[in-house]
């Protein structure tokens, strides 16, 4: 009986992996989509120099949708906890 206890203790810390897993790839994709957006950008000006001001509006609008979106997956797995 004493190893079904333990069992069941084990399993209720489980649960909280999922969602954890969840937050920390929310954070990477939202890190790598916004640095892959800065990489593009800094190019498009290094070819294009006077584009740069529209170039860089179009990178922030964007950042901030993707971290947008970043935080409301970390909001739903965190409900989830």
């Amino acid at each position: 009986m004493e190893l079904l206890s333990v069992l069941l203790e084990v399993s209720g810390s489980v649960g909280t992996i999922g969602p954890a897993i969840g937050i920390a790839i929310a954070v990477i994709g939202a890190a790598f989509g916004i640095s892959q957006i800065g990489k593009a950008a800094v190019e498009g000006i290094a070819r294009q120099p006077e584009a740069g001001g529209d170039i860089r509006t179009t990178m922030i609008i964007s950042a901030a949708l993707i971290e947008g979106v970043a935080l409301f997956a970390i909001v739903v797995c965190g409900f989830i906890l």
